[in-house]
C-alpha cells in the first residue's frame, strides 16, 4: 500500500513550538493569551530600559516584525499538527499585537498597564476588522487578527497620551 502524499504531522517541530507558544507561555492557565501579553509586556519593560532611547522605537518595531514573520509559519505548523484552526495555547500572535501597542510608549508603568488592557480588549471583543482577519488562512488568520487588535490599541493609547488623558 503506497502512503498518501500529504501525511498528517502529529508534532510539530521544536522551534515552531518554542516559537508559537511563546517558549511555552501559552501552556499557562488559565488564559494563555493573557499569560503571553502579560510576559511581552514584562519582558520589553525590562529590555527597553535597558536600550538608549533613541532606539526604544525601532527594537519595539522590529521586535514585533519579527514575531509576525516567524509567528506566522510556526503558528501554522502548530495549529495543523493540532488539527485545531486557532490552538489557545498559540500565543506569539499576542506577542506580536502586544509589542505593537507599546510602541513608543513612555516607559512608565500607567502606559505599559494602559497598552496590556487596551490590546486585550481589542483582542477579545474584535472590532471590525480584527474579526475578519481570523479567516484568513492558517497562521496568517492566527497572527494578523491581533495584529489588528494591537493597532487599535496604539491608536487609543496615542491618542489618550497626546490629549493628556494619559501621563
Amino acid at each position: 500500500m503506497v502512503a498518501p502524499a500529504e501525511s498528517v504531522q502529529t508534532r510539530p517541530p521544536l522551534w515552531s513550538s518554542l516559537v508559537a507558544t511563546f517558549f511555552f507561555i501559552g501552556r499557562l492557565r488559565p488564559g494563555p493569551g493573557t499569560w503571553g501579553s502579560a510576559a511581552t509586556v514584562l519582558l520589553w519593560a525590562i529590555a527597553s530600559h535597558a536600550l538608549s532611547p533613541g532606539l526604544r522605537t525601532p527594537v519595539c518595531i522590529a521586535l514585533a516584525m519579527a514575531a509576525i514573520l516567524i509567528g506566522i509559519p510556526a503558528a501554522t505548523r502548530v495549529a495543523r499538527a493540532s488539527a485545531s484552526k486557532d490552538p489557545q495555547f498559540v500565543v506569539i500572535d499576542e506577542v506580536a499585537g502586544q509589542l505593537i501597542a507599546l510602541i513608543a510608549v513612555p516607559l512608565e508603568w500607567k502606559t505599559f498597564l494602559a497598552g496590556f488592557i487596551l490590546f486585550r480588549v481589542f483582542d477579545i471583543f474584535k472590532p471590525p476588522p480584527v474579526r475578519q482577519l481570523e479567516k484568513l488562512p492558517e497562521g496568517a488568520g492566527i497572527v494578523l487578527d491581533d495584529v489588528a487588535a494591537g493597532f487599535y490599541a496604539l491608536g487609543v493609547i496615542q491618542l489618550l497620551l497626546h490629549t493628556g488623558l494619559l501621563s
